[in-house]
């Protein structure tokens, strides 16, 4: 089995990064420790990727791309960036292996692991599965494979990703309460609708939604929060029965797919005064919501920037041994009203 860096940083008592660092002869590295990582490394045989590359040659380079939700209105743009990383890697000589899952199926995503792992790629960007298994396999690649993995739009908790790409849900969560908190002047309630329950994405927005309505000291209350599936007819469904049923609503916060169930609901119910309301995403069905006057606010997470940007810190990273900046290389959080599309 070959040696990986993590052996190395478990021998030495180090970190990974300091391994990296002091085989690589990047940053700084106490030199008793820089000394030890070298020894060690020396008596396992293990040679740093960067060398290996250089005695490799012009040896093509594969890089695995998965995504999920393959066919949300959400990732039309994310494929967009994708794509052009895809025409502008060519030229460094990287090939972008694409795998498309439709679902958020653990199964799926793992068969698409291994799949792009018999084709021999150096490096993943994953939009990952929240689930213990997926967790493991991405572990099991960094740490037996060898293959740095980037986690970009869903972050995913107990791995050893070099670093995730996306929007900072939790403090897009804290906005979207404050202009919900705005809109209202802190009366009424708010109907919030996710997509499934289990999505790490939604539920960062959900938590920072609730955790600055709580700390700001709004007199907002939640009236409840509904998982959608992502389908417009369930978002319909949670609008029409929660209207009917609870009095007080005066927003809705939905923070995933099946927008376009608003419309349905709000032209089913013959609303004279609708609530106020707050989308995530600027397709151009949600864009036309705000222009026909249907939603509010929404809030954009720069989607072509996820899709472009992992390949680009991987193929740095194989190419010329460069580390990201940061572990949390955050997209902006950008609020869209029918003015300023």
């Amino acid at each position: 089995m070959a040696v990986t860096i993590q052996q190395i940083a478990d021998m030495a008592g180090v970190s990974r990064g300091t391994v990296d660092r002091a085989l690589n002869g990047r940053g700084r590295v106490n030199a008793d420790v820089a000394e030890k990582i070298l020894k060690i490394a020396a008596e396992l045989d293990y040679i740093p990727k960067s060398k290996r590359k250089k005695s490799a040659g012009n040896e093509k380079l594969k890089i695995g791309i998965i995504t999920q939700l393959a066919q949300s209105p959400f990732m039309i743009e994310i494929y967009k960036g994708i794509h052009q990383a895809v025409e502008e890697l060519s030229i460094w000589n990287i090939d972008i292996l694409e795998r498309s899952i439709d679902s958020v199926d653990e199964k799926e995503q793992l068969d698409a692991i291994d799949s792009l792992v018999e084709e021999g790629i150096h490096g993943l960007a994953i939009m990952p599965v929240n689930s213990n298994a997926v967790s493991k396999k991405i572990n099991w690649l960094i740490e037996e494979k060898d293959i740095p993995v980037i986690t970009f739009n869903s972050d995913i908790v107990g791995t050893k990703r070099l670093c995730f790409v996306g929007m900072d849900n939790h403090r897009s969560g804290l906005t979207a309460a404050g202009l919900m908190d705005m809109m209202t002047r802190g009366t009424g309630k708010v109907l919030v609708i996710t997509g499934f329950l289990s999505n790490h994405v939604n539920s960062r927005r959900v938590d920072g939604f609730i955790e600055e309505l709580k700390r700001s000291g709004s007199g907002l209350t939640i009236a409840a929060i509904q998982g959608s599936l992502d389908e417009a007819d369930e978002v319909q469904k949670i609008i029409v029965d929660a209207l009917q049923d609870i009095p007080g609503i005066t927003g809705i916060l939905v923070v995933s797919s099946g927008q376009e169930g608003i419309i349905r609901a709000f032209e089913e119910l013959h609303l004279t005064q609708r609530p106020y309301v707050i989308i995530y995403d600027q397709t151009p069905a949600n864009e036309q919501m705000l222009v026909d006057g249907f939603a509010d606010f929404l809030i954009e997470q720069d989607n072509y920037v996820q899709g472009y940007r992992p390949a680009y810190i991987l193929a740095n990273l194989l190419k010329k041994g460069l580390l990201p900046e940061s572990e949390y290389c955050f997209t902006d959080i950008k609020i869209k009203t029918k003015y300023n599309l």
